[in-house]
């Protein structure tokens, strides 16, 4: 198998459509289901079943993705390792999901950056429940995760920062106007249902409301009336002109983390965990 047919389909198996995988790879959807079907060839076996309304993965599917997304993993690691190596000059790679804690992210890295012996930080930009599996894999030195949305397990962390809550809204919605709101009254409030985010499995689970997999996407489906959501506050705070955000007073806190392996023995990370600790 070809690094290249590895990715093409991890895109097809996560996308579950080969007109979006095509256009996350940048390539035409005729070379993306050629591709697959000759490695469904040479390998021997059926990995998606196609229909005219869907594509699923099969079971032998199912395993290649797992194994394929380690290869991939590994061979990104390897790639950035042997760069680091070459230049003689650690890097840091800091895994952050896309469009969250940005305020918080800014403080950290200039005061790192102030820091004597600093090195430079490769910011690794993702969607959901990526950031995890980015430290796991190797392929990112250290993440800022969420809690309780993200899971820890296995992970060393250390607490940056804890907020609230807030539901964001069009702004001609019946609650825009409020200085805050309860989750009840949220869930009650005429519109469409919460969005779904995707598990960290990397599967979106079932529900009435629209799948997304980050805020960009998000806050596009809320201004068209199409989703709500309910997300921590520094989420928030660059908001389009036409979304407002409004507190929910009883929804559960949220506290954003720095999380590394617990066997990492690097200098440069155990720098940034202390000062980002300070900010």
């Amino acid at each position: 198998m070809e690094m290249r047919e590895l990715r093409y389909f991890v895109a097809v198996a996560e996308e579950l459509h080969f007109g979006r995988a095509a256009e996350r790879l940048g390539i035409a959807q005729p070379a993306l289901s050629r591709a697959l079907a000759g490695l469904e060839r040479r390998l021997g076996v059926v990995l998606l079943e196609r229909s005219s309304r869907r594509v699923r993965l099969t079971d032998a599917g199912a395993v290649l993705l797992t194994e394929a997304r380690a290869i991939l993993a590994a061979a990104e690691t390897a790639e950035r390792r042997t760069r680091e190596a070459a230049e003689r000059r650690p890097r840091i790679a800091l895994a952050v999901k896309a469009g969250t804690a940005g305020e918080l992210l800014a403080k950290v890295l200039d005061a790192y950056a102030a820091h004597p012996g600093a090195c430079a930080v490769d910011l690794l930009l993702c969607e959901a429940h990526e950031q995890r599996e980015l430290v796991c894999s190797g392929r990112a030195d250290v993440a800022l995760l969420h809690l309780p949305f993200d899971t820890v397990t296995g992970l060393d962390t250390e607490a940056l920062l804890t907020e609230g809550q807030v539901v964001v809204l069009p702004g001609d919605h019946a609650l825009a106007g409020r200085t805050a709101v309860r989750q009840a009254e949220v869930t009650a409030a005429p519109g469409p249902p919460p969005a779904r985010w995707p598990a960290p499995d990397g599967s979106c689970p079932e529900g009435p409301g629209v799948a997304v997999r980050n805020l960009t996407q998000l806050f596009q489906l809320i201004a068209l009336g199409r989703a709500t959501v309910v997300l921590p506050a520094s989420a928030a705070v660059d908001l389009r002109r036409d979304l407002v955000a409004v507190p929910v007073t009883d929804a559960p806190p949220v506290t954003t983390v720095l999380a590394w392996l617990p066997e990492s023995r690097s200098r440069p990370v155990a720098d940034l965990v202390r000062v980002a600790a300070t900010v």
